[in-house]
């Protein structure tokens, strides 16, 4: 075997190995368990849905994807995982957007970090998150764009994204990265933050660079996300001019549209939800 191909096969071994989580986590996060009796399951009955392997820049990384079993062309939505990554909750979200006839994908973004699906509280899970650059995590979810657009399947020129929690930021983010973007709904993401190395620049910062309509869901309770930082972001995205609509909830804690956590708000979620679908067929997305 000689020199060249021996040094190939170990940059390959080299990249495979900074990948720590090859395949996602089966179940509920242990640090969200024991999961709350009103935590919805929706079927796969009907519906392609399952883990793929969505190629990046340094190799691959697990997704779970889900579209209806028969036709094409369907819109797509990119599923932006909550702080706990791509578990059961993020899965079945996806696979409601397909039984409502779209292309869903929720690519897994800590997958060179760590695997915070067997972290055991918020000590553990902090450390591998902060770790994660805003610069990959909009690579990573412009390869499942692409991954969606070869499978044949999807439509990508209806592309919609969504996000809970850590993922509700990162929509407003990708709102600002990618000029194909139709819409996006942020489920009770930051909004303003240090910048870092990392994190260079929070929703509030880039509220003039938005490419497309955001609608940002939050509640009024919710103890990590000050009323004082949504109406920054409010006002900066009237200051720069751009398209989109936050709306608070009364008395309504984070993570209330969580099924599976005692945060849930059932009336509240529902409202969202519905809210989304008709923010996604109003921007193009359906």
């Amino acid at each position: 075997m000689d020199d060249e191909l021996l040094s190939l096969i170990g940059k390959t071994e080299l990249s495979r190995r900074t990948f720590v989580v090859s395949s996602l986590a089966a179940g509920f996060a242990l640090s969200v368990q024991p999961v709350s009796a009103d935590t919805i399951t929706t079927s796969t009955e009907g519906l392609v849905a399952g883990e793929v392997k969505v190629p990046v820049a340094d190799g691959e990384i697990p997704a779970y994807r889900a579209m209806p079993a028969k036709g094409s062309s369907f819109p797509t939505v990119l599923v932006v995982q909550e702080i706990f990554g791509v578990h059961e909750h993020i899965k079945d979200i996806c696979r409601r957007f397909a039984k409502l006839g779209y292309f869903a994908i929720a690519p897994e973004m800590y997958a060179r970090q760590g695997d915070v699906s067997k972290a055991k509280n918020f000590a553990e899970i902090m450390p591998i998150v902060a770790k994660v650059p805003d610069k990959q995590v909009m690579s990573d979810l412009d390869a499942a764009v692409a991954y969606a657009k070869a499978t044949g399947k999807a439509d990508t020129a209806k592309l919609g994204v969504t996000g809970f929690c850590w993922g509700g930021r990162v929509v407003w983010l990708y709102a600002a990265h990618n000029p194909n973007l139709k819409a996006g709904v942020a489920w009770y993401g930051r909004l303003v933050g240090p910048a870092g190395e990392l994190q260079p620049k929070h929703p509030v910062d880039i509220a003039g660079e938005l490419k497309a309509p955001v609608l940002g869901l939050y509640g009024a309770a919710d103890t990590g996300i000050p009323i004082a930082s949504v109406e920054k972001m409010r006002e900066a995205l009237k200051a720069a001019g751009k398209p989109g609509e936050i709306i608070v909830y009364p008395e309504t804690p984070h993570g209330f549209h969580a099924d599976y956590r005692e945060s849930y708000r059932k009336e509240q979620a529902e409202d969202g939800w519905k809210k989304l679908l008709e923010f996604f067929k109003k921007n193009g997305v359906a």
